[in-house]
């Protein structure tokens, strides 16, 4: 007579079997519980290389844009744009290129989405040869993206927002983050803002009233609200560490720029002041290369909390972009190994946050 297996050796091994069946169900997911999509916005597309992704949620729902083409700083990069439709991102559509009416052709870079709380979708992107030299441009939709303005250049010496979202104030104008680069060598990367209070037929611009001792070497700043008229503006710099600088006035003027405890890998990043009060910050938690891709909370603006990595796997997941739609759902978009655009949408309400001491991500 054949003996009858220990329950306890059944179960275990019917354990392997019980995981591939779970896995090979769409009900069983390795994701966190607050990762609600994690998508790309396309899986082919008529330019090999893409990167400087932005996002915004206009009235007619969620419109993406980035640059692409052959490579960066080649002549044919053209700035994409992409919207949600029925669950599903549309087919990128080419919206604005860099031929000047000479013929002469230069290439886009960093275009920024921006939907005010009336008005037009806004689409900033900059032309020119290098960030040493580029100009502003502006084009407008309303109609959720699906057509656009003529391409308008922003006055001399206004660039627009250069990465990451404006944010609009409570008197209604828009404030925009944005930076220059120099000529020189080094280049001197300096942060500066610019406010319009018509959709970008004027401006007025500030800077910090000191750069740090040494100056840091910023760009690229990202604004947060701290209530009032209180706001922090954070960004990345060539010294291994996110910049801070903050405002009493709504932006009118500025403090001087510090260093956080926050890492950075020379490598953009974004934040948003979230419905709740928090702010939630995408970035390279590391001082070299630009990955892991990491989420981190704060309740104000100065000690973090771990949330999420977003990607830890070798390779570029960089320049992110984040929002927070009307649900209340996060929306981020990134570069993915500079051949595709990914889109993670989560619940921040589910995340399991875990203090960061001293500038180390927890284990």
């Amino acid at each position: 007579m054949r003996r009858a297996r220990p329950a306890a050796a059944l179960m275990k091994s019917a354990i392997p079997l019980l995981i591939a069946a779970l896995a090979a169900t769409t009900a069983f997911s390795l994701e966190p519980a607050a990762v609600l999509t994690r998508e790309f916005l396309y899986d082919t597309a008529p330019f090999p290389s893409c990167h400087a992704s932005t996002i915004a949620e206009s009235k007619d729902g969620l419109v993406a844009a980035f640059f692409g083409g052959t490579n960066e700083k080649d002549p044919d990069v053209c700035i994409w744009v992409s919207r949600r439709e029925a669950g599903q991102w549309t087919v990128p559509a080419e919206v604005a290129n860099g031929i000047q009416l000479d013929g002469k052709r230069h290439p886009c870079w960093n275009p920024v989405l921006f939907q005010p709380k009336t008005g037009p979708l806004l689409l900033f992107y900059k032309v020119g040869p290098s960030p040493e030299t580029w100009w502003g441009m502006l084009r407008t939709s309303s109609d959720g993206g699906k057509s656009w303005s003529a391409s308008t250049r922003l006055p001399d010496g206004i660039l627009g927002p250069i990465k990451n979202k404006p944010v609009q104030l409570t008197d209604g104008s828009i404030l925009c983050p944005t930076s220059t680069e120099t000529n020189s060598e080094p280049s001197a990367w300096r942060v500066h803002f610019e406010r319009t209070n018509d959709l970008g037929k004027t401006w007025i611009t500030s800077q910090p009233s000191s750069f740090g001792e040494p100056p840091l070497d910023a760009i690229q700043p990202t604004i947060l609200v701290l209530g009032g008229d209180k706001l922090l503006a954070l960004g990345r710099t060539r010294q291994k560490t996110i910049f801070q600088v903050a405002s009493d006035d709504a932006g009118k003027t500025w403090g001087a720029m510090g260093a956080t405890t926050l890492p950075n890998s020379n490598s953009g990043i974004d934040a948003i002041t979230m419905k709740d009060g928090r702010h939630a910050l995408i970035y390279n938690h590391t001082t070299k290369g630009r990955t892991p891709l990491n989420l981190a909370i704060s309740t104000d603006a100065h000690a973090w909390q771990a949330a999420l990595v977003l990607e830890s796997d070798p390779g570029e997941y960089s320049y992110p972009a984040i929002i927070q739609s009307a649900d209340g759902h996060l929306h981020m978009t990134y570069t993915w190994n500079r051949k595709k655009v990914r889109h993670v949408v989560i619940d921040p309400t589910r995340l399991d946050l875990k203090p960061i001491t001293d500038g180390q991500w927890p284990q």
